[in-house]
């Protein structure tokens, strides 16, 4: 997913400031009016989250002037939120729930749900807790300095000159996006709030990543000339860009630089926020709003090791089959992973080759969705390099939504900083986790759909739709795609066994004191998965807490509820039926578990 806008579980219920006309419904026509409510609320949130709306292409028209701006990251903007969401909650409480139809009352429980969970997040004053838990201001995959410039290359579209001084527009605003978070974060130090050492040493190397190079040549510069280019239009502007880095950008870079290098100096590396001011309870609430459930640490802990018991057995078995018996499973996977018919060259040709082998997957599963599914998204998917300016700390993989006005296709980003992470019999598992049937055919089911209000289009809760992503490659694995594949399947089982992983150094780390060491040794351990993506994953947990449980937790309860409805219905049983969940938007899987008995059967 949208590693900047998706991991928000509320959607766009976190980008939000106060509304005029928010009123209660009037009893005449409950579900018109108060979809109608929902709508308005949707619209006003959007004048205050110019990157949402380009994202989703309605940055047009009476919205236009959104185009040219950056989303509010300053702690005034922060408080906004929280304010905003008891003022959207208390309003929401006047509708008398029980005279809504069903469809209505599902709208009423998601929208009131992420309410609740962005006002319980208030209680924390540092990082981020209004939706997806982020601890520190200032991190390897968080902070404008690495957002923004992703941002402008992959959403921004240059079609005329006005998008094209819109651009520069926003490039203008970057410093002060910068600054503002420099800022939050020096205040968030005071209470001993910043990120440990070895995440605070990769933060520095992507800001020189970003800063130690001529203006000219960073990322904005070299974008906005080519989407100049390929308009039609002047090269300019982009000489423009180029002088508001140099001139405005960089002394903004070289001042957040400056206090993570202080940061750097009296860093811990203590991995877990069991470190931070009421950090047990920041762990349960992190946990709790990734995956939608209730479980403590210990419970995630003792989840986690049951579930990798019965995967890896589950592997031993197939890798037996093609002779590899010596050893643990993930010493034989390790092995497996070293193999060099497994691995593509690291190099440019290599890479590209891989992302070949990625489209060739993509369009095999796209022409047989039929047999699983009645709704099909409009929109394509491409697969994509992660940009190489943020590559050393961003995700494995992740999924960036296509816009509603069909302008701008969804993309699959994919980590090459090295093919060894990435050998070739686990790339199949991946696709179908971020693509189809996974993220793109989840969120744009959702996304495309006129049944549900736009307020649930692009909502996000992580227990569901990470949950749903990983049943995606099980239910792949089901419809034979594996078939005379052996080590493809030993491929989707390991990516299984690696989210059952996840469970337990999380957990290890951030409940039970587990070092970054521990964390990454049991991980590399028990997977077989190459040290260094492994050490990015370990990373990431560490500044995301509670997020990579979603995984395997909301995985559990998306099979668990498929089996009781083929169950239910015998003889009758449809997946087509089943599947049709989807086009009802994302939600808590509390929620989910209701919907699917009533409606999926």
């Amino acid at each position: 997913m949208d590693r900047r806008h998706f991991l928000a579980t509320t959607g766009l219920l976190s980008s939000a400031i106060a509304a005029p006309g928010f009123a209660a419904v009037a009893p005449a026509r409950p579900d018109a009016d108060f979809r109608a409510m929902l709508d308005r609320l949707f619209y006003a949130r959007l004048q205050d989250s110019p990157e949402q709306a380009t994202s989703l292409g309605l940055d047009t028209g009476d919205r236009a002037a959104l185009k040219s701006q950056l989303d509010d990251t300053s702690r005034a903007g922060q408080a906004r939120q929280f304010a905003r969401a008891r003022q959207e909650l208390a309003a929401l409480r006047t509708v008398r729930r029980d005279s809504l139809g069903e469809a209505a009352q599902l709208d009423y429980d998601v929208v009131e749900y992420g309410l609740e969970r962005v006002v319980a997040g208030a209680r924390f004053d540092f990082g981020a807790s209004a939706g997806r838990y982020a601890p520190y201001v200032l991190s390897q995959l968080t902070g404008a300095y690495r957002d923004v410039p992703d941002f402008l290359a992959n959403q921004h579209r240059v079609r005329d000159a006005a998008d094209a001084d819109a651009y520069v527009e926003r490039v203008r605003a970057f410093a002060g996006a910068i600054d503002a978070e420099t800022g939050r974060q020096r205040e968030d130090a005071a209470k001993g709030v910043f990120a440990p050492d070895f995440i605070l040493d990769t933060t520095l190397k992507q800001l020189a990543a970003v800063r130690d190079r001529a203006p000219e040549t960073t990322g904005p510069a070299t974008d906005l000339t080519a989407k100049l280019k390929a308009a039609g239009l002047p090269p300019d502007r982009a000489a423009t860009v180029a002088r508001l880095m140099g001139e405005q950008v960089f002394p903004a870079l070289d001042r957040q630089r400056a206090l993570v290098g202080e940061l750097r100096g009296r860093a811990s590396h203590d991995a877990g926020v069991w470190r931070l001011p009421d950090g047990e309870a920041y762990y349960a609430a992190a946990a709790s709003a990734a995956t939608t459930v209730e479980m403590s640490g210990d419970e995630i802990h003792r989840l986690g090791l049951a579930q990798v018991g019965e995967i890896g057995a589950r592997i031993d078995r197939i890798l037996r089959t093609q002779g590899m018996s010596q050893g643990s499973v993930g010493e034989r996977l390790v092995a497996l992973n070293r193999r060099p018919d497994q691995l593509y060259p690291n190099t440019d040709p290599g890479r590209e080759a891989l992302l070949e082998q990625l489209r060739g997957q993509i369009a095999a599963m796209t022409r047989r969705l039929p047999e699983q599914f009645a709704i099909l998204p409009r929109a394509p998917v491409e697969v994509r390099r992660v940009p190489e300016a943020i590559q050393a700390g961003a995700p494995g993989g992740y999924y960036q939504s296509a816009s509603l006005d069909g302008s701008r296709p969804a993309i699959y980003f994919i980590n090459l900083r090295d093919t060894f992470d990435r050998p070739k019999f686990g790339l199949a598992t991946l696709s179908y986790h971020e693509a189809v049937p996974g993220h793109h055919l989840q969120v744009m089911s959702a996304l495309e759909s006129e049944d549900i209000p736009l307020i649930r289009r692009r909502g996000f809760y992580s227990g569901y739709s990470e949950g749903w992503a990983l049943y995606a490659e099980q239910l792949a694995d089901e419809m034979g795609v594996y078939e005379g594949d052996p080590l493809g399947q030993i491929g989707y089982l390991q990516s299984l066994l690696f989210r059952a992983t996840r469970l337990v150094v999380d957990s290890g780390m951030h409940a039970k004191r587990w070092s970054r060491e521990a964390a990454t040794d049991y991980l590399i351990a028990t997977t077989g998965i190459a040290r260094g993506r492994s050490q990015g994953e370990i990373d990431r947990y560490t500044v995301w807490p509670g997020q990579a449980c979603s995984y395997k937790i909301g995985h559990t309860v998306w099979v668990r509820l498929r089996d009781a409805a083929r169950r239910r219905a015998g003889a009758n049983w449809d997946p087509k039926r089943f599947h049709r969940l989807l086009t009802m938007g994302a939600m808590p899987l509390t929620v989910l578990e209701k919907v699917a008995a009533r409606t999926a059967t």
